[in-house]
């Protein structure tokens, strides 16, 4: 039997980013406005994870970095099918950049003690870097296959996997322990049933803090990020519509020599 871990984020609802904030002194976006919600791709690799135990046998831990609120992002993995969830909180964690998340849940996942695979979205639907994946294999030593688009085989000891690269794919063999990030293609994410929902209430969360991963403040969070914002701005977007009228023959010359004139044909 597998242990499976699956790194989740809890995301501003990407139906309202336009409500989404710049804190003006940290150059971090103001989450707290926004109503979280699980990170969609990361929906893929619970998924994965999941087959993984129906068809293979797993024991699957959820972990999550965040605030106490991302709590219901882990719960609703949960209801999904997870056998544990872990939520990483603490104030000292708030600001983190990649690298910082990244050593944090390494952390995480090096107190859960077993892991033969951990899963992870291919990137967050608030930041997009795909840098947390690599960077948690980094600190924990592992290897890593990014943009997995197809499981070919989990044997016991090594999988073999399809992986999207520029106008093509790779095949690669991998030996567990292993970190892989998925792309949206792998699956097609379940949705929540009202028999996981009542079973997940009586599961409870496990909370760690930076004490409880015997780190020091100043090594997570802000003050552990190596990266360095020096500005961050909104991006207004002005489009103009012009109304062309006559005949569907005129309007159609009239946008053809438009276009024509703008240089796009």
């Amino acid at each position: 039997m597998y242990n499976i871990v699956v790194c989740v984020k809890a995301v501003p609802d990407p139906k309202q980013a336009d409500q989404i904030r710049i804190d003006p002194v940290t150059k971090t976006l103001k989450r707290s406005e926004v109503p979280l919600v699980l990170n969609p791709l990361d929906k893929n690799a619970m998924e994965a994870a999941l087959h993984i135990k129906e068809t293979r046998g797993a024991f699957l831990t959820a972990i999550s970095m965040g605030p106490p609120e991302a709590g219901n992002i882990v719960k609703e993995c949960l209801a999904l099918g997870a056998d544990q969830g872990i939520l990483l909180s603490d104030r000292a964690f708030a600001g983190a950049d990649t690298y910082a998340t990244a050593f944090t849940l390494a952390k995480g996942i090096e107190k859960i003690g077993r892991y033969d695979v951990i899963f992870c979205g291919m990137a967050s639907s608030d930041g997009g870097t795909e840098w947390v994946g690599p960077q948690i294999a980094a600190f924990l030593g592992m290897p890593v296959v990014t943009m997995v688009e197809e499981l070919t085989d989990t044997g016991p000891e090594s999988w073999k996997v399809k992986a999207c690269i520029e106008n093509g794919y790779r095949l690669m063999q991998v030996k567990l322990p292993s970190v892989f990030t998925v792309t949206r293609t792998l699956n097609s994410p379940r949705v929540l049933s009202f028999s996981g929902i009542i079973k997940a209430r009586k599961k409870q969360i496990l909370c760690w803090s930076a004490r409880d991963l015997g780190i020091a403040e100043d090594m997570v969070g802000l003050s552990g990020s190596p990266t360095m914002v020096s500005a961050m701005t909104t991006r207004s977007i002005r489009r103009q519509v012009e109304i062309i009228n006559g005949t569907s023959e005129e309007k159609a010359e009239m946008l053809m020599q438009k276009l024509a004139d703008a240089g796009l044909i």
